[in-house]
């Protein structure tokens, strides 16, 4: 499925000038009302969103040096493994929220079967490992193309729906996976004096192997884990900023923003939307697979509501529909989390009442209200300049 099917390029690619997203600020073009008003031409707005796409790739590349800077410093810098595994587990919370982001923020799919397609990533890595003794690096490469494969099927079914069916779908799909998981009780074979279930059941799978930093590092082997989640972070994240400044990125964001005129231009909206399903659930599926591997353990925990309400909160905290957003919702909400480590069930309370200001009064998220006030400044320099005499 090439990108000539699911953009007509004759079409949306000729229009990008004349589209206007419905959403005041979504993406990387954004442009306010009073500009929009000025500009009587669209050629004249044109060139202003590709003024301010270019400032803004130069600001993606800066932001993206600095972060490699920090996360390339960091074992230098600190010698704590708690701490290293922190940032493991929050670089794996950032990846999933990326990809979600990948589908809703950016393709418009409300679907609530993210942490089911994470686990089954993981779940598929355990057991290719356990009972087919696959080596680690071909079991989780397996395990993301099968997890892409059935994440299609899952599209199959709930794509040709729309909104709210969706979700409910998706969260039907989740649930019926967890419930599979937790009610498997037939032995299907023994380790040791244990009987083990074909699914694992409610113990799930352990010490079915790892990344083989073990071996190779001995003491050190979390260092040579957080690289290899590193790289991981780092492509998953490359490969998103990619396909948001593609083609296939804007007949995403024109779907969400409105998908009759989308339709109408030469996008063909089935085809989009199941293609990013399968991009998403791909990555999703290979971060699913390297957890399980670096904590050598997978049950059906990683399947509870609370996980999957953890990642949507990090995604509305940082700002849905915007790259960074979900990066920044991770160090925010991880941050909290581990400062209020100590204050018992008060910490949860703490945690719900970050998200609600954040909803309450930064419904764009962090980055949303940050680039708002940009654009304020911005307007408030040039009315400035404007009135300075000549």
């Amino acid at each position: 499925m090439g990108v000539s099917g699911v953009v007509n390029a004759g079409h949306l690619g000729t229009d990008l000038a004349s589209y206007r997203p419905i959403w005041p600020c979504t993406g990387t073009t954004f442009v306010n009302r009073a500009q929009r008003g000025a500009m009587t031409s669209p050629a004249q707005l044109g060139s202003s969103l590709r003024v301010n796409a270019s400032m803004t790739r130069n600001t993606d590349l800066k932001i993206a040096v600095l972060l490699s800077f920090v996360l390339l410093a960091l074992p230098l810098l600190i010698d704590s493994r708690y701490i290293i595994g922190q940032v493991i587990l929050a670089m794996f919370y950032a990846i999933i929220a990326t990809q979600w982001n990948l589908l809703f923020g950016f393709a418009g799919i409300f679907s609530l079967a993210q942490m089911a397609i994470f686990a089954l990533g993981g779940y598929v890595t355990a057991m290719l490992a356990s009972y087919l003794a696959w080596p680690m690096l071909m079991a989780i490469v397996a395990a993301a193309l099968g997890t892409a494969a059935i994440s299609v099927l899952i599209g199959l079914a709930c794509l040709r729906l729309a909104g709210v069916y969706v979700s409910l779908l998706t969260l039907a799909i989740a649930q019926a996976m967890y419930v599979l998981i937790v009610s498997d009780t037939e032995c299907f074979t023994m380790v040791g004096n244990q009987c083990r279930q074909f699914t694992g059941g409610a113990v799930g799978f352990a010490r079915f192997g790892d990344l083989g930093m073990r071996e190779l590092l001995g003491r050190h082997w979390i260092w040579g884990n957080y690289a290899i989640v590193v790289a991981l972070f780092a492509l998953c994240s490359g490969f998103t900023y990619f396909i948001i400044h593609s083609p296939m990125g804007l007949a995403f964001k024109a779907l969400r923003d409105n998908p009759g005129y989308a339709v109408a231009r030469g996008v063909n909206r089935f085809q989009s939307q199941l293609l990013v399903f399968a991009f998403s659930a791909f990555f999703t599926g290979l971060a699913g697979g390297i957890y399980a591997a670096h904590f050598q353990a997978i049950g059906p925990g990683v399947l509870s509501m609370s996980q999957f309400l953890f990642i949507i909160a990090i995604a509305v905290v940082g700002g849905t529909g915007n790259f960074w957003g979900p990066i920044v919702g991770t160090l925010v909400l991880m941050s909290a989390d581990e400062l209020m480590r100590e204050m018992g069930e008060f910490r949860t309370l703490g945690l719900g009442l970050i998200i609600t200001a954040s909803v309450v009064w930064m419904p764009q998220g962090l980055l949303g209200r940050l680039q708002d006030l940009q654009q304020w400044w911005r307007r408030t320099r040039s009315l400035q300049n404007a009135t300075k005499p000549s």
